[in-house]
């Protein structure tokens, strides 16, 4: 096999991706169908959901709320039925947390942000990992943050979740290696998007500068000094289930153009 042809990821693989209907997860998704996978996405919206099928008709896609354990149950009951097995888990689904001092922050908002954020993600690896073990190219892959490797003032729950998801990848990375499952996390810097657009929004209106300047102001914490796409994501999950990253696991793997500070 040639170099270029290893950069092509394992045909025919089986994935599950979690938050998977929209935004990051979505792009995840239609990269992986792109490249001839077998996709199934769970997600809490009904729309997303919705539209998910209605664009990717060859797919399967399952209502899960995350922070439900007997329903991301349920969601591996529809892998086994509709696939008979799993190749790769992209453990994807978070929620942003409060934004506020952490005397501001209540036990409820930070209970919520790690049940979503970090408890699911051990749920989801939890039945992953019989699964994986029965695969030829097992790898279980984490969407944490720039914000799981740096400081986040005014965002606790959220970073704290981040920086808890690399511990769990090293730690499976060493558990599972010895069953020949890779893992490893990416962690997305600044997204460009209409959900970045509505943040850099509301900063410049919380502290009364106008947009260009406050979007200047994150592009100035990137050392590229451009934002990524989810596409550019979506190119580094592919390459990690490719026969060129067989050897790569327990990397926490910054796809941000090098976000200095948060």
């Amino acid at each position: 096999m040639s170099v270029l042809q290893r950069l092509q990821p394992y045909p025919g693989l089986r994935v599950l991706i979690s938050g998977g209907a929209a935004g990051i997860g979505e792009v995840l998704a239609a990269a992986y169908l792109e490249a001839g996978a077998q996709v199934h996405v769970c997600d809490v919206s009904e729309p997303a959901l919705a539209a998910f099928r209605d664009k990717y008709p060859g797919s399967v896609a399952t209502r899960a709320d995350v922070s439900d354990a007997a329903q991301i149950a349920a969601v591996f009951e529809v892998q086994r039925e509709h696939f008979g097995g799993l190749d790769v888990l992209v453990n994807n689904a978070g929620i942003a947390g409060p934004t506020g001092g952490i005397d501001a922050i209540s036990d409820a908002e930070w209970q919520a942000t790690i049940n979503i954020n970090l408890t699911a993600q051990y749920r989801f690896a939890h039945h992953a990992v019989p699964m994986l073990k029965q695969s030829s190219h097992g790898h279980l892959l984490h969407i944490a943050s720039v914000a799981g490797r740096l400081g986040y003032a005014w965002r606790t729950p959220y970073a704290a979740t981040k920086w808890a998801i690399v511990g769990l990848m090293k730690s499976l990375a060493s558990e599972l290696g010895e069953s020949d499952i890779r893992v490893n996390a990416l962690l997305p810097g600044i997204v460009e998007g209409p959900r970045m657009d509505a943040v850099i929004r509301a900063r410049a209106e919380q502290v009364g500068v106008p947009e260009p300047e406050m979007r200047q102001e994150y592009l100035n914490k990137i050392s590229l000094k451009r934002m990524v796409t989810a596409e550019d994501v979506a190119a580094m999950a592919l390459f990690l289930c490719s026969p060129a990253a067989r050897n790569v696991t327990g990397q926490a793997i910054s796809v941000d153009g090098n976000v200095e500070y948060l």
